[in-house]
């Protein structure tokens, strides 16, 4: 199962989040749930860190991806975030015993 957690501020902002595991919907290269949650996540981080240019961190490695904006990006980041959170729960909606997401106030 993926794991999508999603970090929220005291103050209710988005300010990035932790996807870890594998959905085991299907065998490699042919498993639509990693390739939703894959495509949106590196399309939400590559906005994030190159296109805007904001002060993040982001790390990615097989099965396994983090992103955390810095205190002043946060607002400026913050509609990038929510369209991942509501892709990734809309997956969750079709694929439940695949894909879990979790908000976490941090």
């Amino acid at each position: 199962m993926i794991e999508a957690e999603f970090f929220v501020s005291h103050d209710g902002r988005l300010t990035g989040f932790h996807i870890t595991g594998h959905s085991g919907y299907e065998e490699s290269g042919k498993d639509v749930v990693c390739a939703f949650v894959s495509s949106g996540a590196y399309m939400a981080a590559n906005t994030i860190t190159d296109v805007i240019g904001a002060d993040a961190q982001a790390e990615a490695e097989d099965g396994d991806m983090l992103l955390c904006v810095n205190g002043t990006d946060i607002d400026r980041c913050r509609d990038i975030l929510e369209g991942l959170k509501l892709h990734l729960m809309s997956v969750q909606e079709q694929y439940p015993e695949y894909l879990k997401v979790i908000i976490s106030e941090v």
